[in-house]
């Protein structure tokens, strides 16, 4: 285990979808003294250098988080940021482009949240059936609403 006044760095480069990416982070937990934030074991900077198409691109990021040097090495935070974009493009880009969630103007009373079960059940159905090209399947659906109503009746597996 390392100790609280040191830092710690770690490194990845991934190559896909036409770019090449090198993310470094650097924690530490000597900061944490100054933040005025419950619960902050460490801060972070994360740095993603991105190259496209022989154009280089930059990218900082600060943060914050409740996970001590003991329990997150900065190589598993490194892992951690990059697993939040997995949420991201499965979770809400989807609800955003293939339910329009943003274009929504629903935004008073519980009626938003209410709204945003309904996406989450309506992708969780989706995929425990099989079914993973949601604009796809939405569209293959909206033009069999039998199938849809089959879909949601038939039992559905507890975890994905």
């Amino acid at each position: 285990m390392r100790r609280a006044t040191e830092d710690d760095r770690a490194e990845a480069c991934g190559k896909g979808h036409g770019r090449v990416e090198v993310r470094r982070i650097t924690t530490t937990a000597r900061l944490t003294g100054y933040l005025d934030w419950p619960g902050a074991q460490q801060v972070c900077l994360l740095e993603r250098v991105r190259l496209i198409k022989g154009k280089e691109t930059t990218e900082t990021v600060c943060a914050i988080t409740s996970l001590g040097p003991g329990r997150a090495s900065a190589k598993r935070l490194l892992g951690i940021a990059r697993g939040h974009w997995g949420i991201e493009n499965r979770l809400h880009w989807v609800r955003d482009m293939s339910l329009g969630e943003d274009a929504c103007r629903v935004r008073t009373g519980a009626a938003p949240q209410v709204l945003s079960g309904l996406r989450n059940t309506v992708l969780y159905v989706l995929r425990a059936t099989g079914l993973v090209r949601i604009a796809e399947a939405l569209r293959h659906l909206a033009a069999r609403p039998d199938e849809a109503v089959q879909r949601v009746m038939q039992p559905l597996p507890t975890e994905l």
